[in-house]
């Protein structure tokens, strides 16, 4: 296990532990992450039928052909993201620093579903092959 500490930079996100908890696969990367340390009961938005002491992060693993779709993707992250900025933009907080972050963000989802569709148009998609 190992901890990322690339967000901390405030009190709200100094207080916040995100962990990784496995080792990476075949692809190189992880899919397992924690998010911890923070007190859920005072948030409107929650939910009384979840726990909320910490937040996991599944990320799909393996050949979707073998395995299915058995966990999320960054583009499905990303789409919150986006989801998040364009209200805080459309909102009483809309600001240069957002508009940035949500280019960025757009950008970043746009990378990946142009991959996505290079590699469906190879027939390689949801496979280990390059």
């Amino acid at each position: 296990m190992r901890e990322l500490t690339g967000h901390k930079v405030n009190p709200a996100n100094d207080t916040l532990a995100v962990k990784v908890l496995d080792e990476p696969g075949a692809g190189g990367a992880c899919h397992l992450y924690e998010i911890s340390g923070f007190t859920a009961h005072t948030n409107a938005s929650k939910r009384d039928d979840m726990p909320w002491d910490r937040v996991f992060v599944l990320f799909r693993n393996g050949p979707i052909a073998e395995h299915g779709v058995n966990g999320v993707t960054q583009e499905a992250l990303l789409a919150i993201l986006i989801d998040r900025m364009e209200s805080f933009q459309a909102g009483p907080y809309a600001n240069d620093y957002n508009a940035a972050a949500l280019n960025h963000l757009k950008s970043a989802q746009g990378a990946l579903l142009d991959r996505t569709r290079e590699r469906m148009s190879r027939g390689v998609e949801g496979t280990h092959q390059k």
